[in-house]
């Protein structure tokens, strides 16, 4: 089997998305015999977002300059990681009421019409719908469903349309929020997230 682990916080050491992702590798790790890790740190190596020039240049008949050919090189790199995997875990970031925009031009070279979804007389329907995807994610506030702001949270619940689009329709998500309030409330809530992942099934 093979884990596609993406980090998109700008924290570094100091992230709890991070932290949290890699408690979750870890874990499936030490349960799945012979599991194999690619890890993509968005921050560390980030993808250039998107660009007409980027679409037009998977025309054949499109002369590609090196700069062109180096960024359609690379996002072929970042789909095939993803149409490998069979498991993906993301430490998602919330910035802003939604998610990094590092972790947006990665969405956009992983979303393509005929590998990860396409069009059909029915409506779309999503090609990818064979992988396990757990998103981890980390707020600075209180942002869950029944709480004031429930209405501006945008990253959660963006990723669940995205992967329902793409086939995935029942993302395991875990969730450290509050974190920004104080000290005992972060502890709190890591510590909860990290029990959330410790109960999460091996395979």
């Amino acid at each position: 089997m093979k884990l596609l682990h993406i980090d998109t916080s700008i924290l570094g050491p100091n992230s709890v998305s991070r932290m949290l992702s890699k408690a979750t590798v870890d874990r499936l790790v030490n349960e799945i015999p012979g599991l194999s890790v690619t890890y993509r740190d968005l921050v560390a190596d980030p993808i250039s977002h998107l660009t007409g020039r980027y679409l037009a240049g998977q025309t054949p008949e499109v002369r590609h300059d090196q700069a062109l050919q180096e960024d359609l090189a690379l996002g072929g790199r970042v789909l095939e990681e993803f149409l490998d995997a069979d498991v993906v875990v993301i430490g998602v970031a919330f910035y802003n009421f939604g998610i990094p925009s590092q972790l947006k031009a990665w969405i956009d070279r992983i979303a393509v019409a005929g590998k990860t979804f396409r069009y059909t007389a029915n409506g779309p329907e999503g090609l990818a719908g064979d992988k396990r995807v757990i998103l981890t994610i980390a707020r600075g506030g209180h942002y869950g469903t029944g709480s004031p702001a429930a209405s501006m949270e945008h990253a959660e619940t963006y990723l669940r349309s995205l992967l329902a689009f793409l086939g995935i329709r029942q993302p395991e998500v875990v969730v450290a929020e509050g974190l920004a309030i104080g000290p005992q409330q972060r502890e709190d809530a890591t510590r909860q997230a990290l029990d959330e992942i410790g109960n999460l099934k091996a395979a």
